[in-house]
């Protein structure tokens, strides 16, 4: 993770992405459940920045040098980085497949 605002940015853009298709494919297919899956992006979205915005709970002086700290705190960054690339991994894999569903 370059940054936590570029991640960021890179959730939002997905989940958009996901709403932008199923509003086009709302206007294709008068479905209800388009109006869900929208919903559900929205709050995969919420989510996913929700779990982004983690703090490092630890202070530089509990560690005995720099280097320490920057270790543990990189470590737990990556750590939510991954977390967060699975749940949405899970989450959006699972709206295409309610998507792809209702195209049928």
């Amino acid at each position: 993770m370059a940054n936590k605002r570029n991640f960021k940015k890179a959730i939002k853009a997905a989940c958009s992405i996901i709403a932008g298709e199923c509003f086009m494919a709302q206007e294709a297919n008068q479905n209800e459940e388009w109006d869900s899956l929208v919903i559900d992006a929205a709050l995969v979205q919420q989510e996913a920045v929700n779990r982004t915005s983690a703090r490092f709970d630890k202070k530089r002086k509990d560690f005995a040098n720099n280097k320490e700290y920057r270790k543990a705190r990189r470590t737990f960054f990556k750590n939510m980085e991954k977390e967060v690339v699975e749940y949405m991994r899970q989450e959006v894999g699972d709206i295409a497949k309610r998507m792809n569903e209702l195209r049928k």
